[in-house]
Order: C-alpha cells, then sequence, then structure tokens
C-alpha cells in the first residue's frame, strides 16, 4: 500500500469518534461497517437511539442489526425513519407490495442481482440514499452469500491531488439498461448524467459517483479515454480490499447502508443453496458536484 493510501485511511480511520449511550456500536473495520445492538427495531426507537442510529449511519456508512424479528411493516416503518420509500410500478413488483423488493436465489436461479460492484440505482436523476434489506433465509449449508461494502470517500482520497480534481470537473452516464446487457430489458429505464464527484447532501465530504454496474461513460472525453478512466476507478474498487468490509448474513439481520457513498458486491458462492431476503430502498436527492 503507497503512502497515499496510508495517509487517507489514517484520516478517516484516526480521529476519536464521540461515544454512544443508548446503543453499542462495534466497528467491522476502521474505515467503513459497525454492527449494532442494544436495540429492538420491532418497537418504537428512543429519540436518543434513532439520533445516535443517524449519527453511526453517517460515521460508518453500513450498519448491521443481527437477531431482529420483524414484520414488514416493521421493515417499512424503520426505513421510513430516514425518508420516504421508492415504490415500484404495479408490473415490476415481485409480490404485492410495490415498497417491497424480494431477494431469492436457489437451485433454479441461473445469476443473481449484484454480482458486480455497483451502487443500487444510480441510473435515476435522483438514486436513492440508502437501502434496507432484511434476510431471512441464509443457505443451508451454513456458509455463503456474504456481501462485501466499499468506502468510495476512501476510494476518492487514495487517488492523487491531480487525478481528483480532473476527475471533479467530469460528468458520466448512468444507465438503467446495463445490467440487463444479454437479456431484454423492460422498457422505460432511465438513463441519467451524474458528476462523477460528489458531495455527501449531508456531511458534506466528497465521494467518487461511478460504479460499473450502471456508470457507461464519461462525456467530456473520448469513448477509449472514457473506458480507461473508468476501468482505473472500477478496478480501485475491486483490488483494494482496505476499502470495504465483509458482513456475513444470518438469519434475522438487517443491514442498512448508504447508497450515496458506497458500493457494494453480493457475492453468489452459494449455489444450488436458497438465500431469501426482503429489502426497501429509501428516496434520494439528485447528486451535486
Amino acid at each position: 500500500m503507497d503512502q497515499l493510501a496510508l495517509k487517507a485511511i489514517e484520516r478517516i480511520a484516526g480521529p476519536q469518534r464521540a461515544p454512544y449511550h443508548s446503543i453499542t456500536v462495534d466497528r467491522l473495520t476502521p474505515v467503513i461497517g459497525a454492527e449494532i445492538s442494544g436495540v429492538d427495531l420491532s418497537r418504537p426507537l428512543q429519540t436518543q437511539q434513532l439520533t445516535e442510529i443517524r449519527r453511526a449511519f453517517l460515521e460508518n456508512h453500513v450498519l448491521v442489526f443481527r437477531d431482529q424479528h420483524l414484520s414488514v411493516e416493521q421493515h417499512k416503518a424503520f426505513g421510513r425513519m430516514f425518508g420516504e420509500l421508492r415504490a415500484l410500478a404495479l408490473e415490476d413488483i415481485d409480490g404485492d407490495d410495490p415498497e417491497l423488493v424480494v431477494i431469492r436465489a436457489n437451485a433454479q436461479s441461473r445469476f443473481v442481482a449484484g454480482e458486480t460492484w455497483h451502487t443500487d440505482g444510480t441510473a435515476d436523476l435522483a438514486p436513492s440514499l440508502g437501502s434496507m434489506l432484511y434476510v431471512k433465509e441464509t443457505p443451508a449449508i451454513g456458509c455463503g452469500g456474504d456481501t462485501l461494502f466499499a468506502n468510495m470517500h476512501l476510494a476518492l482520497d487514495m487517488l492523487s491531488p491531480a487525478m481528483q480534481a480532473f476527475l471533479g470537473s467530469l460528468t458520466a452516464i448512468h444507465d438503467g439498461e446495463i445490467p440487463w446487457k444479454g437479456y431484454t430489458p423492460p422498457p422505460g429505464l432511465p438513463k441519467s448524467e451524474h458528476p462523477v464527484v460528489v458531495r455527501h447532501p449531508e456531511t458534506g465530504r466528497p465521494t467518487l459517483f461511478v460504479n460499473s454496474g450502471f456508470t457507461s461513460h464519461i462525456v467530456q472525453l473520448s469513448a477509449g479515454e472514457s473506458q480507461a478512466l473508468l476501468n482505473l476507478l472500477f478496478d480501485l474498487v475491486a483490488r483494494e480490499p482496505v476499502l470495504s468490509c465483509r458482513v456475513r448474513w444470518a438469519p434475522n439481520t438487517l443491514v442498512f447502508w448508504d447508497n450515496r457513498c458506497t458500493q457494494h458486491h453480493a457475492v453468489w458462492d452459494y449455489f444450488p443453496h436458497s438465500r431469501y431476503g426482503e429489502r426497501v430502498t429509501i428516496l434520494g436527492t439528485r447528486p451535486m458536484a
């Protein structure tokens, strides 16, 4: 690891954080992720608990809640504490609830969503604030199906100041058809232009905002230049394990992640075993340079 990367990690991991009083926060790595205990999400949260969960979310970007026993309405109620939930069109829903997305894989699956590093829904004009996935069933083999999450504030900080300045002058196209390559996409998928470097709307911190799941090209560059630069940025996320934490799922685990400053990668290493979860997504705002 070079000195630039070490200094970037030190800036994020080094500062002492204020203590928590109503919840317990155990960090997964120095730079991303935390397990939260001392809270039952099926019950109304105390004001201090919600305040501290919000702070933990902004500090760690990925929160893991174990041993939660939630109905669909309790799951959605927790999501609504952070904003309005996204509702899918009736023709796109898995069951009978437009606010709930079913995440399922089994022996009949030929692909699963999220096998590449990506950020959910960046092709939307106003991508989501975050997602909450509640996993009810994990592979019977007892392992597999982990999810990796990467800190995109740190990914940007690990680049040279000259590269950061150059990226700050660029915009990129995010295309909803990219995940459908090889298949017939449904009509009306979104396509949007966003800055390559955006500011987190709550913390103001700059973050790298391109991902291999949805970003097609950089507007200001030639096709060859765009692909070369995007390959460099995509490869940074994939090759630098220091950027990421690894969440190992267990039944009745809820994970809440910030789509504004993370990418994630769902590891499909449990075929032909089954995995089942339900996800809600919280609406966000248009990214700003």
